[in-house]
């Protein structure tokens, strides 16, 4: 799939982000955007992304923007560090997708870009480098100043006695995990260090990686076990039967915890956040942090995002158990992580801790390499024709009662369950979510919609 410039960022396949493809994109960003006292660059441990990271650095130097290299550094650190230096930042980053791909992920001093920030960019294509030479710096305690944030919030002894493990992976956040857990009174233990890139969805958790998670809990004797995505934006926490908890009950439990006022999440999120006694209301966006951010500045006061990949994104100075909590409205994994651990630490475990949520799970997954032309013709045939969605959900079993068109097709079931599709915006996947009322019926709903949907997509040559 050629690169694709949208609510992610830049993204494509590596042998086409050339130099200049990115030199084009970052003269864009800084004549459309207000880039503050300089540019900081942090990136992910991909093969591709040091060399990125320097067609990025060489191509804001050239425009007359001083440049702070964070090195390899989770994006909510790269973002809360930049934020609080008044500058601007771009985080090379694929984020879940596989090695083959990479992109760029661009920040303003006052947060992430918004859609209009996203078309002012487009619009600044083309234009011709400045041939000026700015100078370079480097900061290594961005990822040092993301722990101490939570350290202060939630205390020394908020995880205290836990045994808790962290699959490192190949996420950028895997070292800082163990140090935080540490840090606030657990024992960590890591397991499945990786030296090569792997491809980590926490929206839609592979079968083996369950089955991996699920054996680790169980042979280290895990209270709970702990990970991120590849650049440690989107968070994973199993409980103690290694089942993975979805990232939207996550959030869920992060906002109780927190005292916050008003949820905004996408429609893809399950619907127990409406079903809670703790919000006075749920505001429902498109997919995308963009959309959040927009709906959480629309919302105002004591309000929180989150996705169903994860997420969390604070609107409000909050207090944690030891300390305030300042706003960072930026996707992140270790608040919801630390909020979820601490909130179960007092409930008697996560599961115990999960329990007490509205009976809604999700699950999610994708058929990738899946031509961006047939996901779309398929998304508005079924759209577009009645009879062929009523065939689809007959084989499933199931009929519609409602659908809603916000982001894709998301059909309410008779069942009372939700079945959601949608194309990716920034990868050639076609998403498939599911909402029940047990983890298990969401999984078996999710898993024959994936079966049948499969068939109509051939392999993407590219």
């Amino acid at each position: 799939m050629a690169p694709k410039f949208g609510t992610s960022g830049l993204r494509g396949l590596v042998v086409e982000l050339t130099d200049d493809l990115v030199a084009d994109h970052v003269r864009a960003f800084m004549a459309a955007c207000p880039v503050g006292t300089g540019l900081w660059i942090g990136r992910d441990l991909r093969p591709s992304s040091p060399a990125l990271a320097a067609a990025v650095a060489k191509a804001a130097r050239a425009e007359g923007v001083a440049v702070t290299d964070c090195g390899a550094v989770p994006t909510p650190a790269l973002a809360l560090a930049a934020m609080q230096a008044g500058a601007a930042a771009v985080m090379v980053t694929g984020s879940h997708i596989p090695a083959d791909r990479n992109g760029l992920k661009f920040y303003l001093p006052s947060g992430e870009i918004a859609k209009s920030d996203e078309a002012a960019i487009l619009a600044n294509l083309g234009r011709p480098a400045a041939g000026k030479a700015a100078g370079m710096a480097t900061d290594t305690t961005a990822g040092a100043v993301w722990v101490a944030r939570y350290v202060t919030a939630f205390g020394p002894d908020a995880l205290r006695g836990l045994r808790i493990g962290v699959w490192a992976h190949s996420a950028v956040s895997r070292d800082l995990l163990g140090q935080v857990l540490t840090a606030l009174g657990a024992k960590a233990i890591e397991v499945g260090r990786s030296d090569h890139f792997i491809p980590v969805d926490t929206e839609a958790v592979a079968p083996e990686a369950r089955t991996a998670i699920a054996a680790w809990v169980a042979e280290h004797r895990l209270d709970a076990l702990i990970s991120t995505d590849g650049d440690g934006d989107r968070p994973l926490l199993a409980d103690a039967a290694g089942q993975v908890v979805p990232g939207d009950v996550l959030g869920q439990i992060t906002a109780a915890a927190l005292g916050a006022g008003v949820v905004v999440t996408p429609v893809s999120s399950n619907s127990g956040a409406e079903a809670s006694r703790h919000f006075a209301r749920v505001d429902r966006t498109k997919i995308g942090s963009p959309f959040v951010i927009a709906g959480m500045a629309a919302a105002g006061g004591r309000v929180v995002g989150y996705e169903a990949n994860g997420g969390f994104l604070l609107g409000f100075a909050a207090q944690g158990p030891a300390g305030l909590l300042p706003p960072l409205a930026t996707r992140d994994s270790l608040l919801p992580l630390i909020a979820t651990l601490t909130e179960a630490r007092r409930a008697g475990g996560v599961a115990a801790r999960v329990a007490q949520e509205p009976a809604r799970f999700t699950a999610a997954d994708r058929l990738e390499n899946t031509p961006t032309e047939a996901a779309a013709a398929l998304l508005a045939r079924l759209i577009g024709s009645p009879p062929d969605l009523a065939a689809l959900l007959a084989w499933l079993e199931e009929r519609a009662v409602a659908t809603d068109l916000t982001d894709g097709l998301r059909v309410t079931l008779a069942s009372g369950r939700v079945l959601h599709l949608r194309p990716s915006g920034n990868a050639p996947e076609f998403r498939i979510y599911a909402e029940a009322e047990t983890s298990a019926a969401a999984q078996g709903l999710m898993g024959r919609a994936f079966a049948l949907l499969a068939a109509e997509f051939p392999p993407d040559p590219a």
